[in-house]
């Protein structure tokens, strides 16, 4: 059989890495010469070309060898670390998220000692690094630019000293009043004041009801903060990050950072907040009605020759079904050219928020050796109703016919950023019938569209689980279609991160399948310090390139099928049959951040 190594397909360098399996072996012929690199520009043609063949809906194929349904026994510690070369090239690095409130509130690292114990156990496994939020409602909370990393650089500190490497969430959102929020960290205070007098500053939904966990992106170029505009804002803390972090950002310790684009972190409306009684699987409610996006909507309406159109009234509230509602409804109003003409606005509007936010990251962070990088909700449910009501309200224009997923890895494509996703360790068997959920078609979905697009993918779970069933999903999504034992797999994810640190992952029966799965994630091989020997190794940040139309960015609409998923991992952790199902499992019915 022929061979060829490809870019786009693995989600690493994106120049180096396609076996040759299935019809990617005809690549050469087509090409013309065997032993010549195709560029990413004719890989991606031949993906269009043959789109055909590639298959999206059928989730029983090509099944790969699967190793015994007996757990593996746990791997022993070594203080030798020995790799398979080529086994390394299958590698994906593993991170789990600090718990929320790790810095307090009021701005102290409380139980260093506590952490300390919980990251050398961390380590023990093999774990390559952490992750963390920097709340913008702690750093700043005294007042405009004036800024507090004390805690945070002790933090850094002891991650440093466990040998851990470091994720870094730029936290821009409320913590509170979201799946799986134990604590309540406010956006600052003097933030919340100004939106005392003008609270057209948060986002708000049809009937008032102001949402302040995120600053609307009506403000986003409005200097209404004290003389700054919301974006200035952002930009401002990135830049002060980086000035106070610099000694960690040399050493290396930062390897990616994380830049929060709307509430809970997701570049995304607040559409489902459970603040305001949303309970799942409601389709959720559009949050464009402060007086800055009414206006500009109207504006909008008015160039494109409709004054008269106004924002939706007939889009239903938070729990209802989309049937019960005119706009969701069979030949409801998202089919009409109104209908589209607004959702192609509210969803335009958040790529460009994105986009511009990740520009300024790119200035904070240039020269820097990190990887920027930013996170799409994984909104599952109604995601196989026709009308995709829950993606809508939330601003991913996705429908059967369009993808509402690929134009923002495009966008990401340009600031050198790698898409993160959730809900990896969901199966559609777990679901409730009635919410039409369709978590592994969706992870696809959203996978493969950043592979096509030339960006890296990373990932994680929505919910704390500690069952085979769900290591073995993520597992499966980390390399859908299994290790290549000669060199780089087919497909290969950038990284996974596991919500969350707690005693529970930490006890002894949970953490015993825990290590597994990290080895698992390396393809049974060590911990590895180098990341060069898995094709990982971080460069200095080069400027972003130039922004795209949004005539570009639509042109990624055009919905492609996924890639081939095979049925199940071929690095199973053990079990993952229906007793394992049953222990660990907290009923998957709604998504976490």
């Amino acid at each position: 059989m022929r061979t060829v190594v490809c870019s786009m397909l693995s989600g690493q360098s994106m120049n180096n890495r396609l076996q040759g399996r299935s019809f990617f072996s005809e690549m050469p012929s087509i090409f013309g010469v065997e032993s010549v690199k195709p560029t990413v520009k004719q890989v991606k043609s031949f993906v269009l070309e043959h789109a055909s063949r590639f298959d999206s809906g059928n989730m029983e194929r090509n099944p790969q060898p699967v190793s015994s349904e007996m757990p593996t026994p746990e791997p022993e510690a070594s203080t030798a670390l020995t790799y398979d070369e080529k086994m390394l090239a299958n590698y994906v690095p593993i991170y789990v998220m600090l718990p929320l409130g790790v810095i307090t509130s009021d701005n102290v690292f409380e139980d260093k000692d506590g952490l300390e114990k919980q990251l050398k156990e961390l380590k023990s496994a093999g774990v390559d690094g952490v992750m963390v939020d920097i709340w913008w409602g702690i750093i700043e909370s005294k007042g405009p630019k004036q800024y507090d990393w004390s805690a945070y650089g002790s933090l850094f500190e002891l991650v440093q000293q466990c040998e851990l490497k470091l994720q870094a969430i730029m936290s821009f959102h409320q913590c509170g009043g979201n799946v799986g929020d134990v604590i309540t960290i406010p956006i600052p205070k003097w933030i919340l004041e100004i939106g005392e007098t003008n609270p057209d500053i948060f986002y708000t939904n049809r009937t008032g009801n102001r949402n302040k966990e995120y600053l609307t992106i009506g403000v986003d170029n409005q200097p209404l903060l004290y003389g700054r505009t919301a974006i200035e804002i952002y930009s401002d803390y990135m830049k002060s990050f980086r000035e106070n972090m610099s000694d960690f950002l040399d050493a290396g310790l930062i390897v990616d950072i994380e830049v929060g684009l709307g509430p809970a972190g997701e570049l995304r409306y607040p559409s489902y907040p459970q603040s305001q009684g949303w309970a799942f699987p409601g389709i959720g409610e559009f949050q464009c009605y402060d007086k800055y996006l009414q206006a500009d909507f109207k504006e909008a309406a008015t160039s494109a020759g409709h004054p008269e159109w106004d924002l939706p009234d007939n889009a239903g509230t938070y729990n209802d079904t989309p049937e019960a509602t005119e706009f969701f409804g069979a030949n409801g109003t998202y089919l009409t050219e109104k209908g589209k003409f607004f959702l192609t606005w509210y969803s335009n509007k958040l790529l460009n928020h994105g986009d511009e936010i990740l520009e300024e990251a790119n200035k904070a962070f240039l020269g820097c050796k990190v990887k920027l990088a930013a996170k799409v909700s994984g909104i599952h449910w109604w995601y196989k109703a026709d009308n995709h009501a829950a993606e809508l309200t939330a601003g991913y224009y996705n429908l059967n016919y369009r993808d509402g997923y690929r134009p923002i890895a495009r966008m990401l494509s340009r600031h050198h950023g790698i898409l993160n996703f959730t809900c990896l360790e969901m199966r559609d068997s777990e679901q409730s019938a009635g919410a039409k959920s369709g978590p592994q078609e969706l992870v696809q979905q959203v996978l493969s569209g950043g592979w096509i697009e030339n960006v890296e993918v990373a990932g994680e779970n929505a919910l704390s689980r500690y069952d085979a069933t769900a290591y073995n999903q993520i597992l499966l999504n980390a390399r859908p279609n299994g290790v290549n034992r000669e060199g780089p797999p087919l497909l290969r994810m950038y990284g996974v991160t596991y919500l969350r640190l707690s005693d529970e992952l930490l006890a002894a029966k949970n953490f015993k399948i825990f290590k597994i799965f990290v080895k698992k994630m390396h393809a049974d091989q060590d911990y590895c310090p180098d990341p060069k020997k898995y094709n990982h190794e971080i460069v200095p940040l080069e400027r972003s390139k130039p922004k795209l139309s949004i005539e570009e960015l639509l042109e990624a609409t055009r919905k492609l099928p996924a890639f081939q998923w095979d049925t199940q991992t071929d690095m199973n952790v053990g079990g993952g049959g229906l007793l394992a199902g049953l222990f660990g499992n907290p009923l998957l019915f709604f998504k976490g951040s």
